[in-house]
């Protein structure tokens, strides 16, 4: 009986010793995306913009926070976009400036950035979108302004730690959403 154990136990050393092993790379849960479906915001800002359905808003609460800045909320993904408005006072390229400098704070993370200007002279919205790849803390960023009266600044967040390879379907879904947002922005007529 000894016998017979030892070489079922050498037999299976032997047989477990011909293959190679491959280490399998790291797995992530998956993600289900709802559609792109849009609502239009028009409250008592002076602009207007659709925004992902299944997203909802509400007032920034933070320190030191203005009117018509608010948050839209992408529930069940932990994600969240700053918006933050201010009127253009003769310091349009202070705001402007301050945009881009807290999009390249991320240099010294990000595996690179990435600059889309857009242009609407019909409703008088230009701006840049600032896709910033790698394991940073906000991964998109823009700022719209109609050049002489208004601006607005948006950040996408995420409520966990970095990680560009879990995070990458998200943020591709919230880029459609984000240009979305973009392209349907207007300033209210009142305003103009």
């Amino acid at each position: 009986m000894k016998s017979f154990f030892l070489i079922s136990v050498l037999v299976f050393i032997l047989s477990a010793c011909g293959q190679n092993y491959t280490p399998k790379p790291t797995g992530y849960f998956r993600i289900d995306l709802p559609a792109h479906e849009y609502e239009k915001y028009s409250g008592n800002c002076p602009f207007v913009f659709e925004y992902p359905s299944f997203a909802y808003l509400l007032p920034d609460t933070g320190f030191q926070t203005e009117p018509c800045w608010f948050n839209i909320y992408f529930q069940g993904y932990k994600a969240q976009v700053h918006l933050s408005y201010k009127p253009v006072k003769g310091n349009l390229n202070e705001l402007a400036e301050d945009a881009r400098r807290l999009v390249y704070k991320h240099t010294i993370k990000a595996d690179a950035i990435h600059e889309r200007l857009f242009s609407s002279p019909k409703t008088k919205v230009y701006g840049i979108l600032y896709e910033i790849r790698g394991n940073v803390a906000s991964n998109l960023q823009f700022y719209l302004t109609d050049s002489s009266r208004h601006f607005i600044r948006g950040a996408l967040y995420f409520n966990v730690k970095p990680n560009k390879d879990s995070l990458a379907p998200l943020i591709e879904h919230f880029k459609t959403d984000i240009t979305h947002l973009i392209e349907t922005f207007a300033w209210n007529e009142v305003s103009n």
